[in-house]
């Protein structure tokens, strides 16, 4: 039990510090690590899927689509306007149902469409952190690259996590998802939930590039999508019968367990900005 916590703990302390180290070192060491992260992902994806037996999607092709992907919305990041550089992505999209009609392979629907589901629930939203990265409001029309919004994604994560988790073992009753998730609460939501928005007052006094309210707006966002990202994949493995999605992280599971929430809080958090920079 102690080795698995200490395991447990250096892992998360490494996994930490490489992401926030490589999202404040900049757009290079921050591009480099997501479009890693989003083909290791799919991969993931990819091998669940196939040990399932619903589909035997082309696993180095989706990965190549997730990162053609990621690096394509950095480079609009940097060159907005720039679309052309999203033709090759296209390409492997169509190369993933054309190429269905020459393998042979049983289950040629399923095979596509678990492809095409690998890009939509994982390379999209991690693409997405681009968008993020180089987020501009309505009234600026420059595309330089900050850390503050894509971190505090993960940030308003952790927070959301760590307080859930400690409000549900002291408090939690009410049963917030109990088919799919029997641990969870409402009690250990709303900790989460208040926690976050404590976090959010905090980043405001730091980060004035929203203000007070916003980066409230911003965390309630996160940890409302976080939770049905974290419900969704439950619902992903409940259905195949798995446990963990990998264990590429010691006593963390997989990759996909690691950003089940992520994946939705992403392009929630996108949606919300775009919205009150319309106002």
């Amino acid at each position: 039990m102690k080795k698995n916590f200490i395991i447990r703990l250096l892992t998360g302390t490494v996994f930490v510090a490489v992401l926030v180290g490589c999202i404040l070192s900049g757009p290079i060491p921050f591009s480099v690590l997501f479009a890693i992260i989003c083909a290791m992902t799919i991969n993931e994806f990819g091998n669940i899927m196939e040990k399932s037996g619903l589909a035997q999607i082309n696993r180095p092709i989706a990965m190549l689509s997730g990162v053609f992907l990621f690096l394509g919305f950095a480079y609009l990041g940097v060159s907005p306007g720039s679309t052309e550089i999203l033709i090759p992505y296209l390409f492997l999209l169509l190369y993933v149902f054309i190429s269905e009609l020459y393998k042979k392979k049983e289950n040629p629907v399923n095979n596509i469409a678990y492809s095409m589901m690998a890009q939509l629930y994982i390379a999209l939203p991690f693409a997405m952190l681009n968008i993020l990265a180089f987020f501009s409001s309505g009234e600026s029309e420059s595309s330089v690259y900050s850390y503050i919004l894509p971190l505090s994604i993960f940030i308003f994560t952790w927070i959301n996590d760590t307080g859930a988790y400690c409000t549900g073992v002291l408090f939690g009753r009410h049963r917030l998802f109990e088919r799919i998730s029997p641990k969870k609460s409402w009690e250990g939501w709303f900790g989460g939930c208040a926690f976050s928005i404590i976090g959010a007052v905090v980043i405001a006094k730091y980060f004035p590039i929203l203000t007070m309210a916003e980066w409230i707006g911003l965390a309630v966002t996160i940890v409302v999508f976080g939770t049905w990202g974290d419900l969704v994949e439950s619902l992903i493995k409940r259905s195949i019968g798995i446990k963990d999605s990998g264990n590429i992280l010691p006593g963390h599971g997989g990759l996909l367990d690691r950003f089940d929430s992520t994946l939705l809080a992403v392009p929630a958090s996108v949606v919300y900005l775009y919205i009150i920079s319309m106002l």
